[in-house]
């Protein structure tokens, strides 16, 4: 008995712990291109125009094109990946604190049931009396 308990425990943990992570996942993924990084985009952009316009060579002007785009892909990804780490922990703090209610509700509903019972049984008693 207590081992299929334990191997409920477990599964629902892996569950929760899945389910956290894809959260996390998602959020993460979201917010990772926020307001600076399209202000830096645009940033590249009007450095690669201006130099275009100066007569500055696309050999020249593709490099540093090439070096901000990728700028901008390693900060969104150092990004992502705190943030996934904080909503990570966020979420499964979230999905546990849920679980425990479930558990509680299911304990006091157990207990309101027993407490039913006892009173119905009492008035058989009084009843039969």
């Amino acid at each position: 008995m207590e081992e299929t308990e334990e191997t409920r425990t477990a599964v629902r943990s892996e569950k929760i712990e899945r389910l956290a992570a894809r959260r996390a996942k998602e959020r993460a993924r979201i917010a990772r291109w926020d307001l600076d990084v399209a202000v830096f985009l645009f940033v590249i952009l009007i450095i690669v125009i201006i130099l275009l316009f100066q007569g500055i060579g696309i050999e020249i002007v593709a490099p540093v094109a090439i070096v901000g785009l990728v700028m901008v892909w390693i900060v969104g990804w150092r990004r992502g990946k705190q943030l996934y780490e904080g909503f990570y922990e966020e979420e499964l703090a979230k999905l546990e604190q849920a679980e425990d209610k479930k558990v509680e509700k299911k304990v006091v509903r157990e207990t309101l049931e027993e407490t039913i019972e006892e009173k119905v049984q009492k008035a058989l008693r009084e009843r039969w009396r």
